[in-house]
C-alpha cells in the first residue's frame, strides 16, 4: 500500500513539475516586436529636461537628438512614436508595468542595469563630468574635498562617484535633485559646490550657463536604449534600423544637427 501511495505522489510531482515547466517556457516567448507592431505605438520614456537628447524647447515641445533618432526608427518600423515624460527615479518601474516601451534618453549602460534590462547596442560614448561655476577656484577633483556635490537622482552619476572611492571619500555630502537643470540652478545660488552629470549634457548646458567643466572625468560611459528584460527581438529591430540609418547617413545628419558633429558609434 505504501509503495502505491509513493508511486502516486511521484506521478503527481512529475505532472505538476511539467505543468510549471510548460508555463515557464510559455512565459519566455519573446513577442516584444509583435506587441509593438500590433498596438501600433512605441512609447518612449524620458526625462524631458535632458538637453540635447530630450528636452522641452521654447514652444514646450519635446525635442532633441534621441527624439529625432527614435522618430526615424519608428517611421521605419511602421509604428507611431509616443513621448512619455517620467520620473527618472521610477524609470524601471514604468517600464516593467508597461507604462512605457523603452527608456531612451541619454540612458547609460551599467552592469547593475544589465541585470534588469535588455539593452540595444550603444550608439554614443559619454562620460560623467564635474561642473563648477566659472568664478570658482576649483580646477581638479582634489579641489572639491570637503565640498557638497549635486547629482540627478536615479542617474549614473551616483554610480560614477561610488566607483571613484578617492573622490567619494573626500567630499562632504551628495545632494540629489529631480533633474540636472535643477541641480545646476542650485549650483548657481551656492547650494552645492559642483554637479556631477553627463558630459554631453554639460557641454550643452554650458552654452547658456556661467559654468565650466573640469578636465578630469569620473567615468567613461555608453548610451543605449533600455527594454524590458528578455525583449531581444524589439532591441534587435531597433538596432537594425539604427545601423541602417548609420549606413545611409541619416544618423550623421541628426548628430550634426544636435551634437555639432557625428560622434555616434553604432554601425561603425
Amino acid at each position: 500500500m505504501m509503495k502505491k501511495i509513493a508511486l502516486v505522489l511521484l506521478v503527481l510531482t512529475v505532472s505538476v513539475a511539467s505543468v510549471f515547466a510548460g508555463g515557464s517556457k510559455e512565459k519566455s516567448v519573446d513577442n516584444s516586436l509583435d506587441y509593438i507592431k500590433s498596438k501600433g505605438t512605441f512609447i518612449l520614456g524620458l526625462d524631458d529636461s535632458f538637453p540635447p537628447f530630450g528636452y522641452r524647447n521654447e514652444k514646450n515641445e519635446i525635442v532633441g537628438f534621441d527624439i529625432d533618432v527614435a522618430r526615424e526608427v519608428c517611421k521605419r518600423l511602421g509604428v507611431e512614436l509616443v513621448l512619455q515624460p517620467i520620473d527618472w527615479d521610477a524609470k524601471e518601474t514604468e517600464l516593467a508595468t508597461k507604462q512605457i516601451d523603452c527608456i531612451w534618453n541619454g540612458f547609460t549602460v551599467t552592469e547593475e542595469r544589465k541585470k534588469n534590462l535588455t539593452f540595444s547596442e550603444s550608439y554614443v560614448n559619454n562620460a560623467q563630468a564635474v561642473v563648477v561655476m566659472n568664478k570658482s577656484s576649483y580646477q581638479n577633483l582634489s579641489d572639491l574635498a570637503g565640498k557638497t556635490i549635486g547629482i540627478q537622482g536615479g542617474s549614473s552619476a551616483a554610480d560614477a562617484i561610488e566607483d571613484t572611492p578617492s573622490f567619494k571619500n573626500s567630499i562632504k555630502k551628495i545632494v540629489e535633485f529631480n533633474d540636472n537643470l535643477t541641480a545646476i540652478m542650485d549650483l548657481e545660488v551656492g547650494g552645492c559646490d559642483a554637479v556631477v552629470m553627463d558630459l554631453l549634457v554639460a557641454i550643452e548646458v554650458a552654452k547658456t550657463k556661467n559654468i565650466r567643466i573640469l578636465s578630469e572625468y569620473l567615468a567613461l560611459e555608453e548610451y543605449a536604449v533600455g527594454f524590458r528584460l528578455g525583449e531581444v527581438k524589439l532591441a534587435d529591430a531597433v538596432n537594425e534600423q539604427m545601423k541602417a540609418m548609420a549606413a545611409d547617413g541619416t544618423m550623421a545628419q541628426i548628430a550634426i544637427k544636435w551634437l555639432g558633429a557625428d560622434i555616434t558609434t553604432i554601425g561603425k
